[in-house]
């Protein structure tokens, strides 16, 4: 059985930081497609960044050059690093996984991903 549990979240003002968190269980982490997903109540869910079993790496353009995702295989924890947080960036933030093969123009899609946390908020007053 497949869980992760998100920490991490939080209210920061804009241009702060955060650094959510993802530990695994029931599975190795480093055989897995990983991934970060947020949603705002009334709109969509979005892909907001990727991280295959290969270390490679998939960022939505609206956080490209803020956020980083990162793993450690040794702790089964996948990382998200905010930095200069916008009012835009409040939502619910939620940890993915997968074990099957995720085409790389598939890898921002939620439809994608077996299991989900359940999730931790991010606040960035305006």
């Amino acid at each position: 059985q497949v869980q992760l549990v998100e920490s991490g979240g939080g209210s920061v003002q804009a241009g702060g930081s955060l650094r959510l968190s993802c530990v695994g269980s029931g599975y190795t982490l480093s055989s897995y497609c990983m991934g970060w997903f947020r949603q705002v109540p009334g709109k969509e869910r979005e892909g907001v960044a990727t991280i295959g079993s290969d270390a490679d790496t998939t960022y939505a353009d609206s956080v490209k050059g803020r956020f980083t995702i990162s793993k450690d295989n040794g702790k089964n924890t996948l990382y998200l690093q905010m930095n200069s947080l916008k009012p835009e960036d409040t939502a619910m933030y939620y940890c993915v996984a997968t074990n099957t093969t995720v085409p790389d123009v598939w890898l921002l899609l939620g439809h994608m991903y077996d299991w989900w946390g359940q999730g931790t908020q991010v606040t960035v007053p305006s």
